[in-house]
């Protein structure tokens, strides 16, 4: 994710108009005061110059626009828009969790202190270096009742062998009762000879092979855990069922694995609700790159994509 904001299109609403607070966004950025000065702190990538310039791996130098990251204005209209709970992870492009282990931790730890102070209606995707695991440091911020679950970078599950060293964090979540988030990450330049590997994946393809990953050996090694997989999944089960249709395998329906809605319009969410069915599909805007939007299915729908859903990710099933 590039940290540039989408425009508002609409006036913000006024306190008295403000809708009932049950709507769950389950992905968006944003970062606190102490985490951008920590940034500008740094002489490595990610890093922060001349206050509001962006250098991350891999892109040019990006002027990072305040408004997008100014708590209280943020606050303010998620509060109008009727949202209950606003999910914080930590944006792609920046790679924290791909840093050098102890870089990688002391980042992640301001990240934590500082997103969890923001208070209402934000709550908080934690992270973990990936070089070297923190198990212990995994275990603690999942203890935290603000913090929804993991968010786990999408190139880190791209085979059988990422599986199976994931295994310990994995299991730490599942006994924490929370969900992992698997996000894409930046896309850095591909080199001019050679293979692509995960860093010159695009976002979709990183998905898709995190999806197809998990699909073939996660609920085996894994049988109370939720996951949920941004934009879809790259539509993942889209090019399954197509694939079925002309003979192949079809995957196992797991009621434990969720999609979230970011980077695709009604049509695409239509025609995951046709594959997966409704249940599995959770909201997420990614703002501020984007602005969150209704798609246009229903009232049903919508309650059940921007609420009931997302509540049993985060929760499971009500008993």
């Amino acid at each position: 994710m590039r940290l540039a904001s989408v425009p508002e299109t609409t006036a913000p609403l006024t306190s008295a108009v403000r809708p009932a607070s049950t709507r769950v966004d389950l992905h968006q950025h944003l970062l606190p005061v102490e985490f951008l000065d920590a940034l500008r702190s740094r002489s490595a990538l990610p890093r922060i110059v001349d206050d509001w310039t962006l250098l991350t791996e891999g892109e040019s130098p990006y002027s990072v626009n305040p408004t997008a990251h100014d708590v209280e204005s943020r606050r303010f209209r998620e509060l109008a828009e009727g949202k209950g709970d606003v999910l914080l992870s930590l944006p792609g492009n920046l790679r924290v969790e791909e840093l050098p282990f102890d870089d990688a931790r002391e980042l992640i730890a301001v990240w934590h202190r500082s997103a969890l102070e923001l208070g209402e209606p934000f709550r908080v995707w934690a992270a973990t270096p990936m070089n070297e695991f923190d198990l212990d440091g995994v275990a603690a911020i999942l203890a935290h009742d603000r913090v929804v679950g993991l968010q786990v970078p999408a190139t880190s599950l791209a085979s059988a062998a990422d599986l199976e060293r994931l295994e310990p964090v994995f299991s730490i979540v599942e006994r924490a009762g929370k969900p992992v988030l698997f996000h894409p990450r930046h896309v850095v330049a591909a080199p001019n000879h050679g293979v692509a590997t995960s860093d010159t994946l695009p976002r979709a393809e990183q998905l898709k092979t995190a999806w197809n990953t998990w699909a073939d050996g996660g609920r085996d090694r894994h049988p109370a855990l939720r996951v949920a997989f941004i934009a879809l999944a790259g539509l993942a089960p889209l090019a399954h069922a197509a694939a079925s249709a002309r003979g192949g395998r079809v995957p196992k329906s797991d009621p434990n694995v969720f999609y979230e809605t970011s980077a695709y319009d009604e049509r695409a969410i239509d025609a995951m609700a046709r594959i997966v069915g409704v249940a599995p599909l959770v909201h997420g805007s990614d703002r501020p790159f984007r602005q969150p939007r209704d798609p246009e299915l229903g009232r049903r729908f919508n309650h059940a994509v921007f609420s009931q859903n997302p509540r049993a990710l985060l929760a499971g099933p009500p008993s």
